[in-house]
Parts: structure tokens; sequence; C-alpha cells
């Protein structure tokens, strides 16, 4: 997953209270010598480029497991850390916990699952959410072509 990568093709996002979108997206996977991989990824609009979802973070492997933790910030206003594990070459991570601001936009988030796959050499991503007034339901798709280690 170490990188930076770039989706190919625009990704598509969709839920039940907003009109189906598709966007672009840039991500950086990397280390800086610790324990961790660092992480941040920057969505934008697929027309105007003008910025959209950002979110930044660190990736920790428990030790001597499988079980990896995803810690995230959110420019929305929400911070999660979702544990999970790596299997093969997929990565499936669920909400431990979700905080956010106190003027964050209604209706909150609940619960993430996410899963990353490589696959021939492209990364993809689906993102599910749940909120106080849906159940889970995928909300994003995208896949990702490496552009740099």
């Amino acid at each position: 997953m170490l990188g930076n990568w770039v989706s190919d093709p625009p990704g598509k996002g969709s839920y039940p209270t907003i009109k189906p979108f598709n966007y672009t997206e840039e991500v950086q996977i990397y280390h800086i010598g610790q324990p961790m991989l660092n992480f941040s990824f920057n969505a934008f609009h697929l027309e105007t480029k003008k910025p959209l979802h950002r979110e930044c973070g660190f990736i920790r492997i428990q030790p001597g497991t499988t079980k990896v933790a995803f810690i995230s910030a959110q420019n929305t206003g929400i911070v999660e850390v979702e544990e999970g594990e790596v299997r093969g070459q997929e990565l499936t991570i669920s909400s431990h916990s979700v905080a956010r601001m106190s003027f964050a936009k209604a209706p909150h988030v609940q619960m993430i699952k996410r899963t990353f796959r490589l696959i021939d050499g492209k990364l993809e991503q689906v993102v599910s959410m749940a909120t106080e007034t849906e159940p889970m339901t995928q909300h994003l798709y995208i896949t990702y072509r490496k552009v740099s280690p």
C-alpha cells in the first residue's frame, strides 16, 4: 500500500440521502521510520476540481498479529478509530469509535466500514457507513493506480 496513488477511473459515491456523484482522489501512504504508516486521502469534484473530502491519520499494526488500527481525522469534523485485520492482499476495518465536533452536519455517522484490496497492482477501496437515519450502506467505491513508490 505504500506510495502515491490516484483514482483511475473516477470514484463513485452514493447514499440514500444524497444524489449519486463521481469524484477523483489522491492518496499518500508513507512511513517516517516509526512502526506505523501515515496516510492522507484528498478527494476532488470531478468537473470543477474543487477540494471535497479530506482525511489523514495513521495505520498501526499490532506487533506479531494481523490486527490493524486505522486512526483518522476528517475535514467534516469526524475523528475515528477503525480496527480490523489484514488477510493476504485485503485489509478490512470497521469503526471502534467515532467522535464528531458539536456542530457536525446531521445525520451523524454512527459506524464506518472499509475494505482495501490490492488487485493486479491497483488499490481498491469500498467504504460503507451507517448514520442515525440509515443502516450500513455502501457509500464509496474507488480504484487507484500507483504513480510513485
